[in-house]
């Protein structure tokens, strides 16, 4: 699935042929997406886009009107800027035109994502978006957040740190790269979780997920960037999908289980 990103790679593609752009019409082939695409998508013809926001793997494209679009790209879609007279691939969806010469087009094979269109002032409040935690670039997500988030479990600390309620975006790639980083066990109990080591946990958060979105994000078999072309972060992976490997910092093998129903990687010498 694209991560948080690979979505925000998205948006900064996107944004400079979308914001400001005035939808001429909108082109819904596919309906059965994870959820129905909104009956009233076609209304936003006319009106002119004023901005593209992300909230955690989610896309907002604003609308003059007030509404808002909300687009998830699901386990493998993604977004294209393309002219309109480009052949349909078989797994385009649906096209937003911007003027006679730009379509914003939804590819999903899977159809996992989805294209909701939301009345002037439900974007936060839509049940997909109220309940969601801190953005982990902003300063809300802090030591003492994910500390006091930690208190009251006992799960371990990468299905803690997944936990979109806690903090959003941090998926399973990521997970295991800030993990690694702070020199913390994926299994290691929250509630043995210090202060100190949380702080480490949040800068190193912070750190791959911006060194991410500065590569493009990570080559998945299904992604691609706004442009078309993969993301090339994976070349920087520490211990995501290398079991056996040599760890690049000590050398120890790469370990690899299975926790939560996610494949996870630890280097058993830098992480303790």
């Amino acid at each position: 699935m694209p991560e948080l990103p690979e979505v925000e790679t998205t948006r900064r593609g996107i944004e400079t042929h979308v914001s400001g752009a005035r939808v001429s019409e909108v082109i819904v082939r596919r309906t059965d997406l994870r959820q129905e695409v909104s009956a009233s998508l076609g209304d936003i013809a006319g009106q002119k886009i004023t901005g593209v926001r992300r909230r955690a793997k989610y896309l907002l494209l604003d609308i003059a009107d007030g509404s808002s679009v909300l687009m998830h790209l699901g386990m493998s879609g993604n977004l294209r800027i393309v002219p309109p007279n480009e052949e349909w691939k078989k797994h385009d969806h649906l096209a937003i035109a911007l003027g006679p010469r730009l379509q914003l087009r939804f590819h999903d094979p899977r159809r996992f994502g989805l294209v909701l269109h939301l009345a002037a002032g439900e974007a936060l409040t839509h049940p997909l978006l109220r309940d969601l935690g801190p953005e982990p670039l902003e300063e809300n997500f802090s030591a003492d957040h994910l500390k006091n988030a930690c208190a009251k479990r006992s799960a371990a600390i990468k299905l803690v740190i997944m936990d979109s309620h806690v903090v959003v975006g941090v998926g399973n790639i990521y997970a295991s790269e800030a993990l690694f980083r702070a020199g913390i066990r994926p299994h290691t109990a929250v509630r043995r979780l210090s202060l100190v080591r949380a702080a480490k946990l949040v800068v190193a958060i912070r750190a791959v997920l911006t060194e991410a979105i500065a590569a493009g994000g990570t080559t998945l078999r299904d992604f691609l960037r706004s442009d078309g072309k993969p993301g090339y972060f994976s070349q920087s992976l520490h211990v995501y999908g290398r079991k056996d490997a040599p760890c690049h910092d000590c050398g120890a093998a790469v370990r690899h289980e299975v926790l939560g129903q996610r494949a996870t990687y630890w280097c058993p010498q830098c992480q303790r």
